[in-house]
């Protein structure tokens, strides 16, 4: 079984890689762009035989360092996993050799059948094994450990025997696996469900902790869906310092999916937590 116990270099702060961004990042004027530091990638959306995307791709990945995050992994469905999809996934992984690979504690489909979107999984020991055993398949095919995201949640289950940060946690510990800990989604869930989120972090292994995820949401007053296209509101930026308190430096990045504005302002969301972060650590030392 494959474990590495090596934690990736610190990569400081970045934003999703978006279209709509390519002309400011490649132009002859660096402009906002000269302050990001790295890219996070969709990998599906890169995931193709050729043209535009990969032609882009290649030009980026050259000046920046790049990390890939999936959304088709599918690692909790009790479906075989997709080698097919594997494969490509490894294809792309040798093309742009991120500093790390990632994709979500969730379900995406059965049956061969995408649904698109993240969907939860109970927090049960026998679901805490399986997903265990896959993601040791995984790490075994792709020869390197894979980073895996906490997903935004809006319904429990009757089954569940033990904590969503507990379970999180213990598939850590089982597979070597490290975490993407997406500071917006631990907020979005816990007022769904009503826990205290400093607990969530508080209980996070901190040598497995590789990247932090901020985003915006919407919040509908009974329940708050994840949708990854307003700013980031205060609520999730002083859970983000909290997070900076408990884990010193990590790899953070702005996501931005919908709604999404002229890079400029995607930066100056990126520098806020940039100066929070130091501020903070500054304190600490």
């Amino acid at each position: 079984m494959y474990m590495n116990s090596e934690k990736p270099k610190y990569l400081g702060f970045g934003l999703g890689l978006r279209t709509e961004h390519y002309g400011d990042i490649l132009g002859d004027d660096p402009g906002s762009a000269a302050a990001i530091d790295w890219f996070e990638i969709i990998s599906e959306n890169y995931m193709v035989p050729g043209g535009r995307p990969l032609y882009m791709l290649d030009q980026i990945k050259e000046r920046y360092p790049l990390v890939m995050h999936g959304v088709s992994l599918s690692i909790g469905s009790t479906a075989p996993l997709n080698m097919d999809y594997l494969k490509e996934l490894q294809k792309l992984e040798k093309r742009v050799q991120p500093k790390w690979l990632s994709d979500h504690i969730c379900w995406t489909g059965v049956h061969g059948k995408n649904m698109h979107d993240l969907l939860p999984v109970p927090y049960t020991e026998e679901a805490l094994e399986h997903m265990a055993g896959r993601i040791s398949q995984v790490q075994d095919f792709l020869g390197r450990s894979i980073a895996l995201e906490n997903a935004s949640t809006y319904v429990t289950f009757k089954s569940d025997a033990m904590t969503e940060w507990e379970f999180v946690g213990e598939l850590a510990a089982r597979t070597g696996c490290m975490l993407l800990c997406d500071i917006n989604n631990i907020y979005v869930s816990s007022f769904n469900h009503g826990f205290d989120p400093v607990t969530y972090l508080e209980a996070m292994p901190k040598q497995a902790v590789v990247q932090f995820h901020l985003a915006g949401h919407t919040n509908n007053g009974t329940h708050i869906i994840d949708t990854h296209d307003h700013p980031v509101v205060d609520e999730v930026w002083e859970l983000y310092g909290k997070a900076v308190q408990l884990f010193g430096e990590v790899s953070t990045m702005i996501e931005r999916d919908d709604n999404i504005p002229p890079l400029k302002d995607v930066v100056v969301e990126m520098e806020r937590a940039r100066t929070m972060s130091k501020d903070i650590l500054g304190a600490n030392v």
